[in-house]
């Protein structure tokens, strides 16, 4: 099966890459592992949720012990809770195979990461990591013994608060102050109107023609609103036109030096002319820095269809590849993640075309097509409906009085 594939299935399913491929293999484990549950499955004998669970436990053994435990428990398997089965599952695969559990265990180990994930909680998100069982268990009874070391002090918030707070600390401020510093580089996106409370709509966009004279109007609003880059950081400002598409990006600095000089042109007075716009073209391969702000500014995650990797480990990649002559502007850069990036570069039958305010198309070798828009760009709006030309029927008179 080409590495590409899961890509591609992602694009017909319109789904994410990972999940693409989950669905791929769990297709493959039921044809040469489990081809009884498979039938059972398609006739109505065994639901979905336990057929996946004895795909989860048996999709990494020898097909041969995988339709051993099948036999085995299938005639039963209706009967029994999703966790019953899957207890009954792995214990007669580890009486059956039990180096294939040893090796499960070892590549679970290899697959080991840290997570965060939206949490249904306004505002709240959940971050996991994947530990083996008693090293998680040894690092909950050390956050919990500490907060209720905090509780017992007369902390009165609530025991699970405390928990979060005291996770937070070992992670964000150790004990030991011998380490070097930590930083961390977070993204917020908002509107002049949301930051100065008059807007709640999310994705508003301003704009904002940008001119010497709107940008000192820009600068005042900022600086009445107190927006100031923080001690280590910087503060990426982006100007957007009516319809969300990116016209421009810049520093506070880089606003005020503008904001200052003017047009050079017409130095006396506002004039209207453009004073910031989109980076121009550079004649050479890598991106200029500016470039690189604006087209992460306005990407903001990788641009792959069902892709959503973050913007910080994507990179700003030819549309037209540069050495079929693709320029490196911004009409002609879009953020691809590492293995997106390859895809484009190393597969056969792919096409992406981009059009200059953003709106990336992929078409897959097999001819379906998706489309992903910037996140700030909002659609064009829908087509007026034709006009109704139907004439009501005409009514006979009648000069009789009513009710008649």
């Amino acid at each position: 099966m080409s590495e590409f594939f899961p890509a591609e299935l992602a694009v017909v399913l319109n789904c994410g890459r990972l999940s693409a491929s989950q669905r791929a293999h769990r297709a493959w484990t039921y044809r040469t592992h489990l081809p009884a549950t498979w039938a059972a499955m398609r006739g109505g004998e065994l639901d979905e949720y336990r057929a996946m669970t004895l795909v989860e436990v048996l999709q990494h053994t020898d097909p041969a012990a995988a339709r051993a435990v099948e036999s085995r428990l299938l005639p039963e398997a209706a009967d029994l809770t999703a966790g019953r089965l899957k207890k009954k599952a792995l214990e007669l695969l580890i009486e059956l195979d039990a180096e294939t559990a040893d090796r499960r265990r070892e590549q679970a180990e290899r697959r080991a990461d840290v997570r965060v994930y939206p949490s249904p909680q306004e505002g709240m998100a959940t971050l996991a990591a994947d530990l083996p069982a008693g090293t998680a268990a040894a690092c909950h009874a050390l956050v919990d013994q500490l907060a209720r070391m905090l509780k017992a002090d007369g902390d009165e918030r609530p025991i699970g608060k405390i928990r979060t707070a005291v996770f937070a600390d070992l992670l964000q401020r150790p004990w030991d102050d011998s380490r070097p510093p930590v930083t961390a580089h977070l993204q917020i996106i908002a509107s002049l109107a949301a930051l100065a409370g008059q807007s709640d709509e999310p994705g508003e966009d301003n704009g904002l023609p940008i001119t010497a004279g709107q940008l000192r109007e820009l600068l005042r609003q900022l600086d009445g609103l107190g927006v100031r880059a923080p001690e280590g950081g910087s503060v990426t400002l982006a100007l957007t036109d009516e319809d969300g598409a990116l016209r421009a990006t810049s520093t506070l600095d880089q606003l005020r030096r503008l904001a200052r000089r003017g047009c050079p042109d017409h130095p006396s007075g506002d004039c209207g002319c453009a004073v910031l716009d989109r980076p121009e073209p550079v004649d050479r391969y890598g991106p200029s820095a500016a470039q690189e702000r604006f087209v992460r500014t306005r990407d903001r995650t990788c641009r792959f269809p069902t892709c959503g990797q973050r913007v910080g480990w994507a990179d700003a990649d030819h549309v037209v590849p540069h050495a079929h002559g693709g320029v490196t502007d911004c009409a002609n850069l879009c953020c691809l993640c590492r293995s997106h990036h390859r895809l484009k570069t190393f597969a056969h039958g792919w096409r992406f075309t981009m059009s200059p305010d953003g709106v990336l198309t992929v078409t897959t070798p097999s001819g379906i097509t998706r489309t992903t828009r910037p996140p700030g760009l909002r659609p064009p709006p829908a087509p007026a409906p034709p006009p109704d030309d139907t004439k009501p029927l005409p009514t006979e008179p009648t000069d009789d009085p009513p009710p008649f």
